[in-house]
């Protein structure tokens, strides 16, 4: 291995994303060449970025990397292992290319739009005090599964037309395919076999009802929707497209916010003057909402693949060659973000790439923002405190950085009446 260690161990990201290998790299060599190792899928090496200019450029510049492929490789998409092309590259809205992709995005744009989040909120809102009282009646709870994972489950639940009685067995199949506590890099697991099945059949069978019952949701705009076809000539998205929408925004919509959450409320724990400054000043959740996005970095890197030869810094790039965009590193640039390793919840300017940059900038940023005001807003209104109660349990991956256990005791404001069961009250 070079004299830096390797990025594609899972045991390195196995206790939060190691800041301290970044920091080194972002002083020492901010466009490396990572050589392959036994981990390292294919066996080939991959370029690393992890300062903020260089990845935010990268970023930028579809033509030059591209979210599907480059050069001669035959796979490719956004995840250092290639992808099929035509299965996953090419295919998920995430590992594709323009303009295809933009066309499709604009079909999904309305749903979570600002018009469509306004009218959104209050419903949140309701949401999430049945969560919270739910979570404060117990006293002890695992705040990953019973907070953080709730109101998001339940909004992409809402957004895709998925019953909401649903939407813990999509949550188990969604981790199981995300977790790589029994497998590494390339690897599947029996689990995360059965788990990717069992989406995908459930998948298929809502799709179909959409065909023939189509509501007022983003999944139906997908499945009813037209996009220009190479020629020009606007048609239907193919079957295997919507199926991978469907998978990813189960996915993303169940994920990435809930880390998000959990480790936002975290280091609002560990830091009790922050929350008590929250309190007093409810005008600043926007602020700390971004200070969690950039704090939390849940999304650790995205994949492009170079689509011809590029000087970036003191390196050549090549085409074909695999470069990874390392956005939580980016997220404590010192040049960048003043004191970055300082959680503070009135920092402003925050140009965090939390949701990524460019073409792919995060079609449910504006979605997971609200999910996040409404969570902190009503855990500022109604818990004084959280208190852990025994030690996290982190997720062991370099894709998504988060909490698998949260332990913690919520010190609620008023007294709790009673203890509800397990199903959100009056909520659907």
């Amino acid at each position: 291995m070079d004299r830096y260690p390797d990025l594609t161990d899972l045991d390195l990201f196995a206790a939060g994303f190691p800041h301290a290998i970044f920091t080194r790299l972002r002083r020492e060599a901010p466009v490396w060449l990572h050589p392959p190792t036994a981990h390292t899928p294919g066996g080939e090496g991959f370029w690393v970025l992890s300062r903020y200019a260089e990845i935010a450029a990268v970023a930028q510049d579809a033509a030059s990397f591209s979210s599907e492929s480059g050069g001669d490789r035959e796979g490719g998409g956004t995840i250092l292992e290639d992808l099929p092309r035509g299965f996953a590259a090419g295919v998920l809205l995430n590992m594709m290319d323009e303009p295809r992709h933009r066309h499709i995005r604009r079909l999904a744009t309305p749903a979570v739009g600002v018009r469509a989040l306004a009218g959104m909120e209050d419903e949140l809102r309701t949401r999430c005090v049945a969560i919270v009282d739910e979570a404060l009646a117990r006293e002890v709870c695992d705040f990953v599964i019973d907070v953080a994972a709730e109101l998001p489950l339940q909004a992409i639940a809402r957004l895709l037309g998925v019953p909401q009685a649903d939407r813990h067995r999509l949550f188990g199949w969604a981790t199981a395919m995300l977790d790589y506590g029994d497998r590494e890099l390339g690897e599947q697991s029996a689990a995360s076999q059965a788990a990717a099945a069992a989406l995908h059949q459930y998948g298929v069978a809502l799709i179909e009802e959409k065909r023939r019952h189509p509501c007022d949701d983003m999944l139906s705009a997908v499945v009813h929707g037209q996009v220009p076809g190479p020629t020009g000539v606007p048609g239907p998205l193919t079957d295997l497209e919507v199926t991978m929408f469907f998978n990813l925004l189960v996915a993303a919509g169940s994920e990435t916010t809930r880390n998000a959450v959990a480790l936002g409320v975290g280091a609002l724990a560990a830091d009790p003057s922050a929350w008590r400054l929250l309190v007093a000043q409810p005008d600043l959740v926007p602020t700390a909402v971004e200070e969690i996005l950039r704090w939390s970095s849940s999304t650790p890197y995205n994949r492009r693949t170079a689509t011809r030869d590029v000087e970036l810094g003191d390196a050549t790039i090549r085409a074909g060659d695999k470069v990874s965009l390392w956005w939580a590193s980016a997220n404590r640039d010192e040049a960048v973000f003043a004191e970055p390793f300082r959680f503070d919840v009135r920092r402003a300017p925050n140009p965090h790439l939390a949701f990524g940059h460019g073409a792919h900038f995060c079609l449910g940023a504006g979605l997971a923002r609200l999910e996040m005001r409404v969570v902190l807003e009503t855990l500022l209104d109604r818990v004084t405190a959280v208190e852990p109660t025994g030690p996290l349990v982190w997720t062991r991956s370099n894709k998504h950085t988060g909490l698998k256990r949260m332990p913690v005791r919520l010190h609620p404001r008023v007294q709790m009446a009673s203890k509800p069961g397990r199903s959100t009250p009056g909520l659907p």
